[in-house]
């Protein structure tokens, strides 16, 4: 398949933004201008190869370009990998792609809604309260 087009998506996480650009290439994966092979720590940078492993052989004939911002390591490497499978089965356009990232893992397509709540009167924080000590 020879495609000339560059295509670009995001993906969320709490506070986390990422927006993953992907081009016909060889094979790279940079996150945040760097490869993700040195991306740190492990855990995060194996959340971001998920669905490029998923994907297979056919992620050789692609470069990708993420930039995520915003929020903590594991929140980030979450946008990141929503926004990678979401460039994917836009540029290859595979209704079968789509289905194995839903089947393998519903949050690769759907980013989490999920927010933190607002600090609340009277208390310390969204749910904790002042202690009333008068019984």
């Amino acid at each position: 398949m020879t495609k000339e087009e560059v295509v670009t998506r995001t993906g969320k996480k709490k506070t986390a933004i990422a927006r993953a650009t992907i081009r016909p290439g060889k094979g790279r994966v940079r996150v945040n201008s760097a490869p993700v092979e040195i991306h740190t720590p492990h855990m995060a940078r194996l959340k971001i190869l998920e669905p490029i492993h998923l994907v297979g052989s056919r992620s050789d004939e692609v470069d990708l370009e993420v930039n995520v911002k915003g929020g903590g390591v594991m929140g980030q490497a979450g946008a990141a990998r929503t926004a990678i499978a979401r460039c994917f089965v836009d540029y290859f356009e595979d209704a079968e792609l789509e289905e194995l990232f839903k089947e393998y893992d519903r949050s690769l397509l759907v980013s989490d809604p999920r927010r933190k709540l607002p600090k609340q009167p009277l208390g310390r924080g969204a749910r904790k309260k002042k202690q009333k000590s008068y019984r």
